[in-house]
Formats: structure tokens, C-alpha cells, sequence
């Protein structure tokens, strides 16, 4: 019983970082939905921009087709939906990131695979922008950590955090000023500069949202919020892609996911996502262990019942000349079975004491091998499931640390109660067989 409501200590090092948090992003489906009510509006063969959908009309050697686009005004999560969340109790920061976005280097180099043929990528290097670096997915789950300096806050206008292999390769350091322009018009596109504020190093590869060298871990440069937008050359404001709200207390992460679910805002635009659910989904590798002490508990009580029953029956075949003896000069059996009990009783009372003092080590060494299977079970299940399902760059890890066993007045009433039970029941099991007869059969039975 012990190991069954042992308290498994265990240590996430994503949760540590992050502690625990809601994720906004934009739901797709939605967007979808937006852009078919407002193409059903546009007249047949119409091109244009209609309310944030770009319809575009292309000619291809197979005929016409058309293209849709969105603007980053349609596209974007709102801002001031974003700062509702914030103001619920119980959140304590937030950070809002761009979509990544990819710009032409102005004036340096960017990092490249020597190996790689070119000519299928953009040439760019792709900026994140950021409220708050430090609440970064990329920063939070530890792909990337500083090298030099500071992290971006809220009050940076016009500045970035570069990567250690393009600061070396470009001979920058922090002071130093880069320049950005537009993808689409290098020759003639306005550039501006960002003053260099830190340097990050990788620690994982960041998952990158294409393929090609623009996106690449080593070309991402990190920037304030607004920088992207000007960069890019955007007409159509700036691309937010999600949102992170930190919980102050990770204890009433449940009450403050449902008052953020009451917050008045078009929640049909967004997808809240449960940052903690993953670290609850790995945790629930360890809920079996309340099971098998549950299955444990019963198959020892059940044995104990057997292997007493037994004993107790043999103990009596060994007494039955005095029984005989007690029931010839009139002792009740009721008397007879109480003195015997009785005797069980004492007995119990040591096996109740070795219980109470042996529980906490018995149960440490339970509970710790039970966990060790879970950890094994979901390592291997890991590994089964490798290349077959969608993962994160980096999983979040789940240590043991300790397994805590107490002994507590309520266990030990618990347990009084069954050994009292199991001594009980197999000491009238045993005495029913003495039970049905009477002393003349007794006496004959040992002749």
C-alpha cells in the first residue's frame, strides 16, 4: 500500500525552463473558411486583393490557373486579442513572435553548404522577431542560448541577436550594425539597419520551415518585433504567428487555462494550445505504478490468505488432542477459538510492527523498479515510433529523481485493518474444520 501511494519525484528540464505556459497560434481551418466567404463574394474572373485574399491570375502552357494568397493582415493573430490574454490573473509574461521571414543580407554574408546547389534558394537569411526573446520557443526549449551580451526585450527598437557562426564568418560583434532589404526588389528596396544587441549559439538544430540554406539554424537572426515588417517591405502590416503567455504558478495552470477560455475575443480564429500537455502525456508513463501496487496488494493479500489458512490448519491438526481435551471438560469452543485467535493475534501484532518499520525501504525498492519498467517501456516505445510520427527538435525529458515514500498514520490504519482481516478469516477458516465435530470423534480420530 505504500508503494502505491508512493510520490514519484520527477524533473522535466523543458518544464524547469519554461515552467508552464499557453500557446496561441492561428487556426488554419478558420483561415480557410475567411478566404472561401470572401471569395464567394468576388465577381467570376475577378483579380485582385479582396480584403486581405490575393487572387491572381497565372497562364501556363496547360491553360489558366489561378493563385491565392493571403496578406499578413488576414493572416495575423490580433495583437489586442493577444494583450486580453495577458491582463488574465495569473499570467505573468508573454511574448508574441513573428512569422519567419525571409530577407536579403545587405553588405554580409550568410552561412552556406558548399555542396549545395544554390540555385533553388532564396539567397536570404530569415529573421524571428520577437516581444520578448527570452520567451522564444527556441530560447525556451534550449536550441538556443547566448554566447555574449543580451537577449532582445520589449523596448529594443531596430536591433538583433545573431548566431556565433555568422558573426565569425562576417567578423561582427555585438556595436556592429547589419542591414536588411527586400527579397523581392534587391536592387531598389529600402535597407535598414539593425544594431547588433547579442550572440546566440545553437545547442539543437532549430527545425526549419523550409528547405534550403535561408533557413538553415546558423542564418536565423533574431530581431525586436516591428524590425521583420520593415525588412520584408510589408504593405500589409506585420505577420504575428503566435503568441506564448507564461503561468506564474504552475499549480493553478488548470484555473488559468478556463478564465482564458472566457476571455471575449473570435476564438474560432485561434488554436489555444496546452504547452503543459506534453509534459502531463509524458507523466502519465508513470501512472501505471498505482495499478500494479493496487494488482500487488491484492495478490499478496490473496497468497497471505492461502499460506495462513494453511498454517493455521496444520497449527490446529497439531492441537487437536488438547482441543479434545478443552471440549471433553466443557470448555465453549467459542472460548476455544478466542484463545486461538487470540495467539493469531499476538502474532499479528509482530508482523504489524516489522510491516510498519520494513514499509518505507520495501517500498522504496517497489517503486523504484516499477518506475524503471515504465522508463524502459516508454524508451522502447519511443524507438518503435521513431520516423513515424511528427516530433519536436528537441523532446522535453523526463527524469526520476527520487522516489518518496511516508508511512502515514493513515496507511497504518490501513494496514492493521488487513492484517487483522487476513488473521481473522484464516483463523475461522481453519477452526470450521475442529468446528464440526465433537469431542468423541476428536478422541477417535487420534486413537
Amino acid at each position: 500500500m505504500a508503494s502505491r501511494n508512493a510520490s514519484i519525484a520527477t524533473q522535466n528540464k523543458t518544464k524547469q525552463a519554461v515552467g508552464a505556459g499557453f500557446l496561441i497560434e492561428a487556426n488554419e481551418a478558420n483561415k480557410r473558411n475567411r478566404a472561401d466567404e470572401i471569395l464567394a463574394k468576388k465577381t467570376e474572373g475577378e483579380e485582385g486583393n479582396f480584403d486581405g485574399v490575393n487572387v491572381e491570375k497565372i497562364e501556363t502552357n496547360y491553360g489558366t490557373s489561378w493563385r491565392i494568397s493571403y496578406d499578413n493582415s488576414f493572416q495575423t493573430i490580433l495583437i489586442h486579442d493577444m494583450e486580453k490574454i495577458a491582463a488574465v490573473s495569473g499570467i505573468s509574461e508573454y511574448n508574441i513572435t513573428t512569422a519567419v521571414t525571409a530577407v536579403n543580407p545587405v553588405d554580409f554574408s550568410r552561412i552556406e553548404d558548399d555542396d549545395v546547389d544554390q540555385s533553388s534558394d532564396l539567397l536570404c537569411v530569415s529573421l524571428i522577431g520577437n516581444k520578448d526573446m527570452a520567451l522564444d520557443a527556441n530560447v525556451l526549449s534550449g536550441n538556443v542560448t547566448m554566447k555574449n551580451v543580451r537577449m532582445i526585450t520589449e523596448k529594443d527598437i531596430d536591433v538583433c541577436v545573431i548566431s556565433e557562426e555568422l558573426a565569425a564568418k562576417n567578423n561582427l560583434s555585438v556595436g556592429n550594425r547589419i542591414q536588411f532589404n527586400d527579397r523581392h526588389d534587391v536592387e531598389n528596396g529600402t535597407i535598414f539597419g539593425a544594431e547588433i544587441v547579442g550572440i546566440y549559439r545553437v545547442q539543437q538544430k532549430m527545425t526549419p520551415v523550409m528547405s534550403g540554406d535561408t533557413y538553415r539554424s546558423e542564418n536565423i537572426i533574431f530581431t525586436d518585433l516591428g524590425f521583420p515588417e520593415k525588412a520584408e517591405g510589408s504593405t500589409s502590416g506585420a505577420l504575428y504567428e503566435k503568441a506564448y503567455f507564461k503561468v506564474a504558478d504552475v499549480n493553478q495552470y488548470d484555473e488559468i487555462k478556463k478564465e482564458i477560455q472566457k476571455v471575449d475575443i473570435g476564438w474560432e480564429r485561434y488554436d489555444l494550445i496546452d504547452n503543459n500537455g506534453n509534459i502531463d502525456k509524458i507523466s502519465k508513463n508513470f501512472n501505471n505504478l498505482e495499478n500494479v501496487s493496487q494488482i500487488l496488494v491484492i495478490v499478496v493479500a490473496g497468497a497471505s490468505l492461502i499460506i495462513l489458512f494453511l498454517v493455521f490448519f496444520f497449527w490446529m491438526k497439531g492441537r487437536v488432542q488438547e482441543i479434545g481435551i478443552l471440549l471433553a471438560l466443557g470448555t465453549p469452543k467459542i472460548k476455544i477459538f478466542g484463545q486461538i485467535l487470540l495467539e493469531a493475534s499476538m502474532i499479528a501484532a509482530a508482523a504489524l510492527f516489522l510491516s510498519f518499520t520494513a514499509a518505507p525501504a520495501a517500498s522504496d525498492i517497489t517503486a523504484d523498479y516499477l518506475v524503471k519498467q515504465q522508463v524502459q517501456k516508454a524508451a522502447e516505445q519511443s524507438v518503435l515510433e521513431e520516423g513515424k510520427v511528427a516530433k519536436n527538435a528537441v523532446d522535453s525529458e523526463e527524469t526520476v529523481t527520487g522516489v518518496s515514500v511516508a508511512v502515514t498514520p493513515e496507511l497504518m490504519l490501513y494496514d492493521w485493518f488487513g492484517v487483522a482481516l487476513l488473521a481473522v478469516i484464516s483463523v475461522d477458516a481453519a477452526c470450521i474444520l475442529i468446528a464440526r465435530k465433537n469431542p468423541k470423534d476428536i478422541f477417535s480420530e487420534i486413537s
